[in-house]
């Protein structure tokens, strides 16, 4: 959610941004209150963090709508700020009566607010994520109301309206759930972090870095997308979110430097995408997970190491291709054109590293050496961002490092606590909603007949079954944040898979996961996409093209979870390295035959027939489930390959390469 700048006259709008600030510091607050004390029910914690993340993201939509003059929007917002306020008020100071004493009934006027507060709550969701999730989330509810009338094995008993209403509000499990409580406590603080980091310069910082290396490597340009999108999308939690931030930046010099815009908005969308999946963060699904599967949350993350290396690797590859194929520029340097800062000196940059090291290395000990509590661990990381962030630039100014003064620290200290309490709250609208339908629907036994559709239409196949999950997981991920997406697909079709097929938990869960971050680059929708081809001023669907080709091993990934599922729960064994290099050589055969520019062939359909093959050949690598087969498979690839670059004769490429050489 972007922030708002203030002008200089003093109106509503400005009062608002004002009040976002003083709201930010507010929610943090008591977000590490909680956290340190736990002296809270994590009910009565939920509430109140999220009805203060909910007003915030009324009000931040409220700026827009007053500066833009939209009287309409504006009193609609008003209104679902008052009754967001009041019902989460009442909650609060009802709360031990309504949790403990009537649990299941309500008073008429209870009712009325709860009805009020639902729509309330579609409205926001209406105006974060849009008509079609909304479609979902109140196709959800009819679903569970008209239960009756629904013929064959999508019918059921049906729930009342005031059933539906008492869970979705006044019980505290439906917007105000388990899951709610569960983003509450462990995924708040980390989105602080992230706030922080952006506030004291991680962006730049790591948008620097990856300029660097661009210096050095012929790819470097679109290298440098890669691996900034990667980094800053682990933590963002949000496709769209990372897509514009780093979009913004990469895509322009990606094009400046001679890369086709249709190829480096793709570029940009599947190193957002992919960012959701990379450790330790994993845009805060792993915390979910672990809760979920009930395992620790270093389980989730070293399960999550191997794909996204390999994920990582093979998207280097096909971008190293296709900027070898379209000869971009390297040794761009930073600065103005990169609008990232000036470049800093050596002992500033060690400093800066170091500020955000510190931090980083706090979380992987109090995570992976000591196993604090997810909670526990982001709150010190936090707290040691606070003060790092604050201390070291006042030490560089002392040397004489930078000209940073106590009036900058202190900006950048409440824009990054604004920041993320802004991330935080459309996360908290949509996590609350599907909390709540989700809820409904486990109620009304939806994933029991969700696993008997997939057991009939599917015949029994597995393969079938995970084509037809894969597609119903791309749907309901549309558009959401990492976090919301996963929790729906791991509670509605996750329980199909491991019910229906007797399959191992962590891998169908991964095999969710990974498929609900695909609808970010899946056309129709593509989000991501999107949001890419807005920046780029390309072609959605030759963007689309070009971000499918890129990003081909995600694809595959999520079977490769099912048919080889030691890559997934098995220890360092020497079984799961040879699997684990067998995936990575396969998501590097069809990388190669999506994106590989030479030619072997004069005629053009010989060598689309040849790049089909190699496509085919990976696919069958990594997903096939006999380890001779796949081994097998390798063999007949590196003849292939080898044949190919023996046998290359396309001028261009000879041209490319005379170009790379004449720069050295």
């Amino acid at each position: 959610m972007a922030e708002h700048e203030s002008g200089t006259s003093f109106g509503p709008a400005v009062a608002i941004d004002k009040l976002l600030t003083v709201l930010s510091i507010v929610l943090w607050g008591v977000a590490i209150y909680y956290a340190y004390t736990q002296q809270w029910e994590r009910i009565l914690y939920t509430l109140g963090l999220f009805g203060l993340a909910f007003s915030m993201y009324v009000l931040n939509e409220m700026v827009d709508s007053i500066e833009e003059r939209k009287v309409v929007d504006t009193y609609l917002l008003t209104v679902t700020l008052g009754i967001v306020v009041v019902t989460t008020t009442y909650l609060i100071l009802n709360f031990d009566e309504l949790l403990f004493m009537r649990r299941g009934t309500s008073y008429h006027h209870e009712y009325v607010l709860a009805l009020m507060f639902t729509l309330a709550m579609f409205y926001l969701i209406y105006r974060a994520f849009g008509m079609a999730f909304l479609a979902v989330i109140a196709g959800g509810g009819l679903y569970a109301w008209l239960g009756p009338h629904l013929p064959g094995i999508i019918g059921h008993g049906g729930l009342t309206m005031d059933r539906i209403l008492n869970v979705f509000v006044m019980d505290f499990s439906g917007f105000f759930g388990s899951i709610s409580g569960i983003v509450a406590a462990w995924v708040a603080l980390f989105l602080l972090y992230a706030g922080l980091l952006n506030g004291y310069g991680a962006f730049d910082y790591v948008m620097r870095i990856a300029f660097r290396v661009s210096e050095f490597v012929e790819s470097g340009i679109a290298q440098s997308a890669v691996v900034a999108s990667l980094a800053i999308g682990s933590i963002n939690g949000a496709q769209v979110a990372n897509a514009a931030m780093t979009g913004s930046v990469t895509i322009p010099l990606m094009k400046d430097a001679g890369m086709k815009k249709e190829t480096a908005a793709g570029v940009e969308a599947v190193a957002s995408s992919g960012g959701q999946i990379m450790p330790p963060v994993m845009g805060a699904a792993a915390f979910i997970m672990a809760s979920i599967l009930g395992i620790t949350y270093i389980d989730v993350v070293l399960a999550g190491i191997v794909p996204a290396l390999v994920f990582y690797l093979s998207v280097a590859i096909a971008v190293h291709y296709a900027a070898i194929n379209q000869d971009i520029q390297t040794g761009l340097t930073i600065g103005d054109d990169a609008d990232v800062g000036e470049r800093k000196s050596g002992p500033a940059f060690l400093s800066e590293t170091v500020k955000l090291a510190i931090p980083f290395v706090v979380l992987l000990y109090t995570l992976g050496v000591a196993q604090w509590t997810v909670m526990s661990a982001a709150l010190y990381t936090s707290v040691t961002m606070f003060l790092t962030g604050i201390t070291f630039p006042m030490f560089e100014r002392l040397l004489g490092w930078n000209e940073t003064s106590v009036l900058d620290v202190f900006e950048q200290t409440l824009s990054g606590l604004k920041y993320g309490a802004l991330i935080f709250a459309p996360i908290a609208v949509i996590v609350a909603a599907i909390n709540a339908i989700v809820d409904v629907l486990v109620t009304t036994g939806v994933p029991g007949k969700l696993a008997l559709a997939l057991m009939e239409l599917s015949g029994g196949v597995l393969i079938i079954a995970l084509l037809l999950a894969m597609l119903i997981c791309m749907i309901l991920g549309l558009g959401m944040p990492t976090v919301a997406a996963y929790t729906i697909v791991a509670l509605l079709v996750a329980p199909s898979l491991i019910e229906g097929f007797e399959l191992a938990r962590l891998p169908v869960h991964y095999f969710v996961f990974y498929a609900a971050i695909l609808s970010g680059i899946t056309p129709p929708i593509a989000i991501a996409v999107v949001v890419t081809t807005g920046i780029a001023g390309s072609n959605f669907w030759k963007s689309a093209i070009e971000a499918i080709k890129i990003a081909a091993p995600l694809f595959v990934l999520p079977f490769a979870f099912i048919y080889n599922p030691e890559i997934i729960v098995e220890g360092l064994t020497a079984y799961k390295l040879l699997s684990s290099a067998l995936l990575l050589l396969g998501a590097f055969s069809l990388v190669h035959g999506l994106n590989y520019y030479g030619k072997a062939f004069t005629s053009r359909p010989a060598n689309l027939a040849l790049s089909f093959v190699f496509a085919v050949l990976g696919i069958v690598i990594m997903a096939s489930p006999n380890e001779f087969i796949r081994m097998g498979t390798f063999v007949v690839v590196v003849v292939l390959m080898g044949w190919q670059f023996l046998t290359v004769n396309d001028t261009d490429v000879t041209s490319v390469h005379t170009s790379i050489l004449r720069r050295f």
